[in-house]
């Protein structure tokens, strides 16, 4: 899914249409500008998708911009990693961590084992994949100790936050 010529990549998902500010570097290369970290980054396919879920969580589940991390570093196992999507707590704990994937990508048992890993470390109470046209959530259940698949991303008002 590579950008047309001239054009800028912008696949649809299955998340509500935004207007996003879009511009070509002059090399071909197009950017989104990333309201949360106030920069333009690389169009690619997965911060396509990772624009369009933040603009979800904020502008239709009203999760407060500030409680919102993306793309931090993490250290699993010796080896440096990067989660997507980390949506904190009000008391500044995990809530939410989301891993996203480019819309060709299929979401697989691997691709819940690897925010699962990075949850490892986090510990956030709902965890999410995401490839722009099909989203997996799932909450962990205290009584059996294990993650259940809900159907429904988390609100900023489930408990947990």
């Amino acid at each position: 899914m590579e950008e047309k010529a001239g054009k800028p990549y912008q696949a649809k998902l299955n998340l509500p249409p935004y207007e996003f500010r879009l511009e070509e570097a002059g090399n071909g290369k197009w950017y989104i500008f990333d309201p949360l970290r106030k920069k333009n980054l690389l169009l690619t396919p997965e911060e396509w998708v990772r624009q369009h879920l933040v603009q979800y969580l904020v502008g239709h589940l009203n999760y407060p911009k500030s409680l919102i991390a993306l793309e931090r570093g993490l250290t699993y196992n010796a080896l440096q990693k990067r989660f997507d999507i980390l949506v904190l707590n009000r008391e500044g704990g995990a809530f939410f961590l989301i891993e996203c994937k480019a819309p060709d990508v299929t979401l697989s048992q691997k691709t819940i084992e690897q925010v699962g890993v990075y949850n490892q470390q986090i510990k956030a109470p709902f965890l999410g994949i995401s490839n722009g046209q099909k989203h997996i959530c799932v909450k962990w259940d205290k009584q059996s100790g294990n993650y259940q698949q809900i159907n429904y991303f988390p609100t900023f008002s489930d408990p947990g936050m």
